[in-house]
């Protein structure tokens, strides 16, 4: 019996692992945790019977005490309730779901308590790459990419140890503005950036994906993950998500991952790793799916690419000042008090005012994060 706690469990990979959970036999959930969505987190408290649940809201956990008072279930609040649902006894596996950087701590912690890392927060590796994968080193846990793209990579990589990696091809969509200019992007409303053409996603990953921050913060990823110096990351626009990643072999060889973009099937994959377990989910059916495309990233465009490889190039940590920024960014477009294309320019003109330091801790990630966004919240145009 696999026993799981899930970070984030009412968010978009929160509730998809939940859908996954559904069909696997032997997995049962332990902990699960949530903020402002409580309705939603009573729901699944009830339906799924963990032993613990965690809302980092203090009033949202003590009315979610009062509505689950017939049930069996500790509420615990805060941060320090994140971290005992990361931490939680005979917990083998933690679902990473939350977004930003508050996903941190729990998963430092998570890995000294020796749980294995179903990783689908993205700043842990973002901000925390090297440290996060020197302390996984030391405790002997695994990290199982939840991403589809770095899941597709992983798969791609199974039964080739020894072998040396030439390149690995990272595939995007190219969001909802593929193909555009930035004069055609100057008036683009948070509206017509959500509108995503292949994922259901949040809306923060959403809009990363409209100005390919994502797949920027993915290159950075998968420069830990795989340990792979950051010009062997080639980004990929394929507009169809069918080919979710490859690895080019030093022969010439490239295996790729392929598949209907659906998250439950990388979440399934990490949660049952090495077997693959029978699901409902949909199949490519490669004649409705004949016409597949590649074509290189406008990275002049869509600037946020080139802003996160600057990052990971200059490394120390100028990553975690990178993803702060973009918060605080995207936050600002979708209020309405900044555009589309002035989403790189604050994350760009907040990196150029930092000083950047490479000699680290875990807190001076945090303080350097906690100053990005205070310096991006006060840039004006």
């Amino acid at each position: 019996m696999r026993k799981i706690s899930i970070l984030g469990s009412t968010g978009s990979i929160g509730t998809q692992t939940l859908e996954v959970v559904e069909n696997l036999e032997n997995i049962k959930v332990m902990a699960i945790t949530g903020n402002s969505n409580i309705d939603l987190l009573e729901k699944q408290a009830r339906k799924f019977h963990p032993e613990l649940v965690a809302v980092m809201n203090e009033k949202n956990a003590e009315i979610l005490k009062g509505r689950l008072a017939d049930q069996k279930i500790r509420i615990v609040s805060g941060m320090d309730g994140l971290v005992e649902a990361a931490t939680y006894e005979g917990v083998d596996t933690v679902v990473t779901s939350v977004v930003g950087n508050i996903g941190l701590k729990p998963t430092f912690e998570a890995i000294r308590a020796g749980k294995n890392i179903a990783l689908a927060n993205k700043e842990t590796l973002v901000s925390a790459g090297q440290l996060v994968m020197d302390l996984a080193k030391k405790h002997h846990i695994h990290i199982y990419p939840v991403d589809s793209e770095h899941s597709a990579i992983f798969q791609s990589l199974q039964g080739n140890t020894g072998n040396r990696i030439q390149r690995i091809l990272l595939t995007a969509s190219g969001g909802p503005f593929r193909g555009k200019k930035r004069e055609e992007l100057e008036h683009v409303t948070a509206a017509d950036a959500l509108a995503h053409p292949n994922w259901s996603m949040g809306k923060k990953i959403t809009i990363d994906s409209a100005t390919l921050m994502n797949k920027g913060l993915e290159v950075m990823e998968a420069k830990w993950l795989f340990d792979v110096d950051v010009d062997q990351i080639e980004v990929l626009i394929h507009p169809q998500s069918i080919v979710h990643s490859a690895v080019e072999y030093e022969d010439g060889a490239i295996i790729a991952q392929l598949g209907e973009p659906d998250m439950r099937v990388p979440i399934q994959y990490a949660l049952t790793y090495p077997k693959r377990v029978k699901n409902p989910f949909p199949r490519v059916d490669f004649a409705q799916r004949s016409n597949l495309t590649f074509d290189k990233p406008d990275m002049d465009t869509f600037k946020c690419l080139s802003l996160a490889y600057r990052a990971l190039k200059t490394g120390g940590t100028l990553p975690a000042v990178l993803n702060g920024a973009n918060e605080v960014a995207v936050a600002r477009f979708l209020k309405g008090e900044i555009s589309f294309l002035q989403i790189p320019a604050l994350i760009e003109q907040t990196m150029d005012a930092y000083t950047v330091k490479y000699e680290y801790t875990l807190e001076d990630l945090l303080e350097a994060d906690a100053w990005a966004k205070a310096y991006a919240k006060k840039v004006s145009f």
